[in-house]
């Protein structure tokens, strides 16, 4: 009997050993828009990963990517995050933006919502639409 106990602590301490404390996850994707248009080589991608659950609140940043553009549409993006701080209760969701000398060119105007819990689908697409 004293066994079982025993078991059930070691069967705990390799599951945890499994999610290591500093694990780094990663969402890739790219970035485009309709407009037949090429960006200028000053443009500028920013790309975030937001915890959005708090309706009332600021999104809390967990990952983002700011680079000037290479090439054109799409537009690559890599946003590594740390597992740890995931919640599985949380919602989260990714948004873009392109920017060209401090003014908006093109933002997301949806929700690009992930779960984080290796069932998004790589590489991810988010649409831009122009600001007017």
């Amino acid at each position: 009997m004293k066994a079982l106990p025993l078991i059930l602590a070691s069967t705990l301490l390799a599951a945890c050993a499994g999610q290591p404390a500093g694990e780094t996850r990663h969402l890739e994707g790219e970035v485009f828009y309709s407009q037949r248009m090429a960006l200028p080589p000053s443009a500028i991608l920013s790309v975030s990963l937001q915890d959005v659950s708090l309706a009332d609140a600021p999104a809390v940043e967990l990952a983002g990517q700011q680079n000037p553009v290479a090439g054109q549409v799409p537009l690559a993006f890599r946003l590594d995050y740390a597992a740890a701080k995931v919640q599985p209760k949380q919602r989260y969701a990714v948004s873009a933006r392109i920017e060209l000398d401090g003014k908006l060119m093109f933002i997301s105007t949806e929700q690009h919502s992930v779960r984080l819990d290796g069932s998004d689908p790589q590489p991810l697409r988010i649409k831009v639409d122009p600001v007017r």
